[in-house]
């Protein structure tokens, strides 16, 4: 049996071996967790994502106090023992976690990576942020550019869209853990009933909402803990995420699209709302989509899935327009790196124009999928105009017969959610009605 020192050691060799393959290799957090964290217990399943997540938010920051203790850059067979110094860092600095439990497990963490020669080397690096934590602390403090712990080119572009003091705001939302939010299943339950069962359970929620089937709670919890999870009766979806149905507004009899719908939250939300539409579910990846088919089966409801790609739709679309479609648009995801901080690491400038155009292109392609008088809802989970406002725009002056509708409750054509706004995610939505 493993003592808890071998197993805290092999949580932190883990996230070394999970940050290696995100920084190095360009993979995503959650296609490396699973791969390194099959062996772990529970509950060092969860400090080795703890870990993973702590690196990524702060990654500039760590690098900076690495950097200053190694006298030179650790590559090539070594390159592992950097994310490992990166682990061992963010728990002396950031988590606080006891000097010797910190130092200890991640030297030890060395051997279980086949690195015993180094053991020495992380030690010592350790020790240097143990005694010199205060200078270091005051140096990290002196470098302005390090605060926000973003990519220069993404920091950039946030601070010139929405000015310093916001762009402080979204730096620190994404930085934070992100809440848990539950959609309740109106078809099955009502937010007074089903916050009783919460309270009966013993899990602690935040009573108000601005939506009727959002409830955040004040500590996530493993869903299996939820009342009625597995009969159907609630699901986890952001509150920003939630209203794409509401403002989508499926009608009984509607033909409704939900194209690019992996992994199905949206899809439900929408049959939840609204039971007897016909609903088609779209998305290229299959992989994905088996998510898709998995939700739908566990909330008792049903949806045309096919799997099909938005840009090529003779392939799969039987010639019928539809009354309403919903594009939740590929895109950058920089509304949602509080939940995905990898996002930072991985996105590159050079990838926005990219996604831009692809965006370009499936609006006009479901634009032609489109009834005259239908409405087309367009969502993306980006913050950045070029993916968002300046879309819609473009597209506004391409297509004559488009006319956008408010869905602000400003009263503002389109509406941009800030990552933290209401406790939600980063999430745009515009709204456009096309002309009989």
């Amino acid at each position: 049996m493993a003592t808890p020192h071998s197993a805290g050691a092999a949580s932190r060799a883990a996230a070394a071996q999970a940050l290696f393959m995100v920084l190095e290799q360009g993979r995503s957090l959650s296609q490396a967790l699973p791969t390194v964290t099959s062996s772990l217990s529970g509950r060092d399943r969860a400090l080795c994502q703890t870990l993973c997540y702590g690196v990524l938010r702060f990654l500039p920051q760590l690098n900076f106090v690495i950097s200053r203790l190694l006298a030179k850059p650790l590559k090539k067979d070594l390159a592992i023992l950097h994310s490992l110094l990166l682990v061992g860092t963010y728990q002396l600095i950031f988590l606080r976690t006891s000097d010797h439990a910190a130092i200890s497990a991640t030297v030890e963490a060395a051997v279980l990576l086949q690195r015993s020669r180094q053991k020495g080397l992380v030690n010592g690096v350790l020790r240097n942020v143990q005694r010199q934590r205060e200078q270091l602390e005051a140096a990290l403090a002196s470098h302005d550019e390090l605060q926000h712990n973003h990519p220069r080119w993404l920091a950039d572009k946030i601070r010139d869209h929405f000015g310093s003091a916001q762009a402080a705001a979204i730096f620190s939302a994404n930085n934070q853990q992100a809440p848990m939010w539950l959609r309740i299943n109106e078809q099955r339950t009502d937010r007074a009933e089903y916050l009783a069962l919460l309270a009966e359970t013993d899990i602690g929620y935040h009573a108000e909402s601005p939506l009727s089937s959002a409830i955040q709670l004040i500590h996530p919890v493993d869903v299996q803990r939820l009342p009625g999870f597995a009969d159907g009766m609630v699901s986890v979806q952001d509150l920003a995420a939630q209203h794409a149905a509401w403002l989508l507004d499926a009608r009984a009899g509607e033909r409704i699209l939900d194209s690019c719908s992996a992994p199905g939250g949206k899809t439900a939300h929408i049959l939840e709302r609204q039971p007897d539409c016909q609903l088609v579910a779209v998305d290229s990846d299959a992989k994905r989509l088996e998510r898709v088919h998995d939700n739908l089966q566990r909330l008792h409801l049903y949806a045309e899935v096919i799997n099909g790609d938005a840009m090529h739709p003779d392939a799969w679309w039987n010639g019928e327009p539809f009354d309403r479609i919903l594009l939740d648009a590929p895109c950058s995801a920089t509304g949602v790196i509080r939940r995905h901080p990898d996002i930072k690491w991985l996105r590159r400038s050079q990838d926005i124009p990219v996604l831009a155009q692809l965006q370009s292109d499936i609006l006009d392609t479901m634009w032609s999928l489109l009834k005259p008088g239908g409405t087309l809802l367009y969502a993306t989970c980006s913050i950045l105009p070029a993916e968002n406002s300046e879309q819609i725009a473009a597209f506004l002056t391409r297509h004559d017969d488009a006319l956008q509708v408010s869905v602000a409750p400003s009263g503002t054509p389109d509406w941009q959610w800030l990552p933290g706004e209401q406790g939600g995610d980063g999430f745009y939505y515009a709204k456009l009605e096309k002309r009989t």
